[in-house]
């Protein structure tokens, strides 16, 4: 049962309109979702398949980090000085309106806060330790200023820094956001469920994700209606989320559609921890033992460092099974040493502690791999070769095998031999009834053959390689 962490925090009213509003969009440059904005100039971006050739907001930043000098003063409170806030509306050329006129009605704009887009700049250039404050200014890092001058590795740096931003991303409301709350975990799944779907996702299945994460370790201590407004509290900040990622350019936004750029996989490669170029790379054949006509066996190429709790979530999808199940990987040439998930009841050393390199050294050296202790799927995992990380390739990668996964649960190789058997001979008593367990109409809708290598290297692009904290 899982268990339960905290409370959300009481709902404290009807969930209004969101305080971030579309704003007209500047004559400089197309509008992306929310009023936010990106334009064209060279350089950064040019070939990442963005939707227009450079992020305003790199040019932005660097145009706020250049405007501060030496420093300049807050107020009191920690905030920018009102008429610093009005004259980087213009400089920047945010979407923020300055003492807004609504139904005839004028709306001073009392402190900075009230400019959500100028705030979320502050505060993603702090996080990205290009500004920080002392003594009641705000002045440039200078051990950042060379990145002024190199925007690629600006960009990555405020890449980095996004999943810190949840507090200024999602905004106070009379109903405060699950999202607001676990924002680094939520857009880490919505990041990496995109790199696993290379035309996209809807922005609906997307919040369906986000919540589903937040709400781990959560529960929410109120009516159906609450519970409801809560999630379209949720719904809101992943849009504001949505946007500023699109203004980045890591996304592409279709509709209600969106999938990754060039540049934003490349972003995810380095939240997921794929090697750099040159890192030390092994090419492993995986073999499921004791299988025959075909042999299923995967070819991958993996970061010789990945832990082997990662190798085996790296396993699990070149093969096609779905984790269900206890899993533990031997190595030695005496007595085997079990490496698995820490467990009081198992013998296992704990696989997150270890990496592959650390097992398996040399050329030819093997690792065995053990998947659902009840119907006990053997692998024989062999290094082919050591080679190393090239320049535009991902990892882990699959790039060759045979032979189509065995269905989880169908009892073993032996159960598996059975099963075919069963599924060719349409007056066997079971014939229909093995149909229906599979969820197939006929018995030709099984190719024990089939291998999708295209399909297995987009979901292979999801797959965390970094350890685990």
């Amino acid at each position: 049962m899982r268990q339960r962490a905290a409370r959300l925090p009481r709902v404290r009213g009807v969930l209004g309109d969101s305080a971030i509003r579309s704003q007209p969009p500047a004559d400089d440059g197309p509008a992306c979702p929310g009023g936010l904005l990106v334009g064209r100039r060279g350089g950064l971006g040019q070939d990442d398949g963005m939707d227009t050739a450079e992020v305003r907001l790199v040019d932005q930043i660097i145009r706020f980090v250049g405007w501060l000098g030496e420093g300049r003063k807050l107020t009191q409170t920690g905030r920018l000085r009102l008429a610093d806030a009005r004259e980087l509306v213009e400089l920047l050329g945010t979407a923020d309106r300055i003492d807004p006129q609504i139904g005839g009605r004028v709306f001073r704009t009392k402190s900075s806060d009230d400019l959500p887009e100028l705030t979320t700049i502050l505060e993603w250039a702090k996080a990205s330790r290009l500004v920080r404050v002392n003594l009641g200014r705000l002045v440039p890092v200078k051990k950042s200023a060379a990145l002024l001058g190199r925007p690629d590795e600006l960009w990555t740096r405020l890449f980095d820094a996004f999943g810190q931003l949840g507090p200024v991303v999602c905004p106070e409301a009379w109903i405060e956001s699950i999202l607001r709350l676990t924002f680094a975990q939520c857009i880490d799944e919505v990041l990496r469920l995109l790199a696993s779907r290379e035309k996209g996702m809807p922005v609906d299945e997307l919040g369906e994700a986000a919540w589903r994460v937040g709400m781990t370790g959560y529960v929410i201590d109120g009516t159906p209606e609450q519970v409801e407004r809560a999630r379209q509290a949720n719904d809101r900040d992943l849009q504001i989320a949505l946007d500023w990622l699109h203004r980045l350019g890591v996304l592409r936004a279709d509709g209600d559609r969106y999938t990754l750029t060039d540049l934003g996989r490349r972003g995810v490669d380095r939240l997921r921890g794929a090697p750099d170029p040159g890192a030390p790379v092994l090419r492993l054949r995986v073999t499921l033992t004791d299988t025959h006509d075909p042999e299923v066996w995967r070819r991958i190429l993996v970061p010789a460092a990945i832990p082997l709790n990662r190798l085996h979530e790296v396993i699990q999808v070149a093969m096609g099974w779905q984790n269900y199940h206890l899993h533990e990987f031997t190595a030695g040439t005496g007595p085997d040493v079990v490496y698995g998930r820490p467990d009081p009841e198992l013998p296992h050393l704990d696989d997150r502690a270890v990496t592959l390199a650390t097992v398996v050294a040399e050329h030819g050296d093997r690792l065995g791999y053990t998947y659902d202790f009840g119907d006990y799927w053997r692998h024989e995992i062999t290094v082919e070769l050591h080679t190393t990380a090239k320049v535009n390739e991902t990892y882990p990668a699959c790039t060759a095998g045979e032979g189509a996964c065995p269905p989880e649960d169908c009892g073993g190789t032996s159960g598996y031999e059975e099963l075919r058997l069963i599924l060719i001979d349409p007056d066997n008593d079971e014939h229909d009834d093995r149909l229906r367990w599979l969820g197939l109409t006929t018995a030709a809708d099984f190719n024990p053959a089939s291998l999708d290598l295209h399909d297995i290297n987009v979901k292979l692009a999801a797959v965390r390689i970094r350890p685990s904290t």
